[in-house]
């Protein structure tokens, strides 16, 4: 009983967490100035990079308590689950979000890169992949509601 609250609890504020660093990374990405020097732009890369971090941190707690609640016997099981039309929503969401992530997160690394080598960062992406974060955050939403409906018993089969 401890443990599924545990793991309930830490999934829960996960959600949290992901969302306000999404949203983080959003905004310190709109901060991003492609006209300015690496130089001039280093300390909002930096903020960008940390709320990154804390976005891919809390997608991999999310995925690792999702996944042990759900098929780890520590819930109502995987037959219930593969049969609740929201736990599908919020899959779906998931691996939407997960693909709308590529392409920043490929960005970002290499951007990480280049700024610990002191090579050129092309900035000029920095507003689209706000724009993605924005998506993305919008779609943690959509995960939060499903989730809630799920355990209110909505559309249960």
């Amino acid at each position: 009983m401890l443990i599924r609250w545990l793991l309930a609890a830490v999934h829960l504020l996960a959600f949290g967490f992901a969302l306000a660093s999404v949203l983080a990374r959003a905004r310190a990405l709109r901060r991003l100035d492609a006209a300015e020097s690496i130089q001039a732009n280093e300390l909002r890369l930096r903020d960008v990079f940390r709320s990154d971090a804390v976005w891919g941190i809390t997608a991999i707690v999310l995925i690792v308590t999702g996944v042990t609640r759900a098929f780890g016997g520590f819930e109502k099981g995987a037959a219930y689950y593969l049969h609740e039309p929201l736990f599908h929503l919020k899959m779906t969401t998931l691996v939407v979000i997960l693909l709308i992530e590529v392409s920043p997160m490929l960005a970002l690394i290499r951007w990480r890169v280049a700024l610990a080598q002191g090579g050129p960062i092309d900035l000029t992406r920095a507003r689209r992949f706000a724009w993605m974060s924005d998506l993305e955050a919008g779609l943690v939403m959509v995960m939060v509601f499903a989730a809630s409906g799920m355990a209110r018993g909505v559309w249960a089969s």
